[in-house]
């Protein structure tokens, strides 16, 4: 029975991965530190965090397995400088003080293409915090690395997106299955998996991979 500390559990992946894993026998409790409060459950603890500053001495950093599914896009954030803090800064330092407290193993949400040498933004942070996040020393880390996310409707507007889902979904059976769009639930599936099941080692899944 595990532990698993799943952060950024309210975006689309995240509310997937802790729903699963509050219904996973093989789970006994979930933590989720968010900025407000999720809905009560019997095996969901849930301490309301500020990421700026994150409880270093927190108790619940130790935990079997720490799933990350924690981001934004530039749009949201308002600039580059806050993008790269929430998906970079904010995953790295959770990460650190999993790692820190003793954590083995972390299962993080990435992207098809990340690159820390990429020219784009986007991939480029993507890259540095897969990159960081591996100089931690978990003992297993895998990155998932999905293209688009196809998973209903978001809080947050993303016409580029939404523009880029409709095109994809157009020519579908003409797209290699690693451009294909991938529903949100097969990517928290495979997260949860990872945590759960990965062996040592460095591991990416492809977008490929994470389609059934």
């Amino acid at each position: 029975m595990r532990t698993l500390l799943i952060l950024g559990s309210t975006g689309l992946v995240g509310q997937q991965a802790l729903a699963l894993a509050l219904a996973d026998a093989r789970v006994t409790r979930v933590v989720a530190p968010t900025r407000r409060p999720l809905p009560a459950h019997e095996r969901l603890l849930n301490p309301l965090v500020d990421f700026e500053q994150l409880p270093a001495q927190a108790p619940w950093w130790h935990a079997d397995a720490v799933l990350c599914a924690l981001g934004t896009t530039r749009r949201q954030a308002g600039s580059p400088e806050a993008f790269r803090r929430v998906d970079h800064d904010y995953v790295v330092a959770a990460c650190r003080l999993a790692r820190e407290a003793g954590t083995p193993t972390c299962a993080l949400v990435s992207s098809l293409g990340a690159d820390a040498a990429s020219r784009g933004l986007y991939l480029r942070v993507k890259g540095e915090t897969e990159r960081d996040v591996a100089a931690l020393g978990f003992d297993a880390l895998t990155c998932l690395r999905p293209s688009l996310l196809d998973g209903g409707p978001r809080l947050d507007r993303r016409p580029g997106e939404a523009v880029a889902l409709a095109l994809s979904r157009a020519v579908l059976p003409l797209l290699p299955r690693r451009w294909r769009p991938v529903r949100t639930e097969h990517v928290a599936r495979a997260l949860l998996e990872a945590a759960l099941a990965a062996g040592p080692g460095r591991h990416v899944l492809l977008s490929e991979a994470l389609q059934p």
